[in-house]
Parts: structure tokens; C-alpha cells; sequence
């Protein structure tokens, strides 16, 4: 059953004067940034990356996959051409380190001139040079 001409128009008349509460608008706002939220840390995980990667995909013009696809092309055929072809490798035998072991050294002559004796010079805490 559709309602007639008149019908709507009285529903609008009655409509136009009906004003939400204060609180209804701050309980919205509330309600949209959950839900901004929460849709954020859903687009965080693999299908988000997904998404994004199709949404990204879609966006593309026809030039730009052309440009796209030639550079590939170019890369791969670089790629084929850099390779090395039947190379062969020298084998050779293992040969032994040869290795000396040297004597290790008796004293530090230095540390035999040090003068470790208390000195007068500064005061406590002090490093003198």
C-alpha cells in the first residue's frame, strides 16, 4: 500500500518539528570515532594490507600499468643478460696453514719504570698528568 501525496506531507510537517536531545549528538560523535577505530585496527592485519594493495591497484590508469609493466620487462631482461652463463669455477686443493707460534713476551719493561709509590702532588679524587 503506498501512501498518498497528502499523507507524506503531513508525516514531513510532523517530522520538521522533532529536534534530537543534546545528549544524542555527543553519543554520535562517540559512536563514529569507535567505529573509525575499530576499522582502522581491521585494515592493520593482512587482508587490511590486502585491501589497500586492490584499492591502490584499482586507482591505477592504463598508462601507468603500461609504464609499469615495461620497467619490469626492462629489469627482467636485464637481469637474464647480467646473469653468468656455464661459469666455471676453479677447484682447487686444500693446502695446510702454515702457522708459528711465537714465545710470549717475559715482562713489560715499562711497567718496571712506573713509579707506583703514593704521591704528595693533588688532592684526593684529583688525576694528575
Amino acid at each position: 500500500m503506498k501512501p498518498t501525496v497528502e499523507q507524506v506531507e503531513t508525516l514531513l510537517a510532523l517530522k520538521r518539528h522533532e529536534r534530537p536531545e543534546d545528549d544524542y549528538w555527543q553519543g554520535f560523535v562517540r559512536e563514529f570515532h569507535q567505529r573509525q577505530r575499530e576499522q582502522a585496527v581491521a585494515r592493520t592485519g593482512f587482508a587490511g594490507v590486502r585491501e589497500r594493495l586492490g584499492d591502490w591497484m584499482r586507482a591505477l590508469k592504463p598508462m601507468e600499468w603500461a609504464y609499469g609493466a615495461g620497467i619490469a620487462y626492462a629489469a627482467v631482461t636485464v637481469a637474464f643478460f647480467l646473469m653468468p652463463r656455464n661459469a666455471e669455477i676453479e677447484r682447487t686443493a686444500p693446502t695446510p696453514v702454515k702457522y708459528e707460534v711465537l714465545p710470549s713476551p717475559t715482562a713489560v719493561e715499562q711497567l718496571d719504570q712506573l713509579d707506583l709509590s703514593p704521591s704528595t702532588q693533588g688532592s684526593a679524587g684529583e688525576v694528575v698528568f
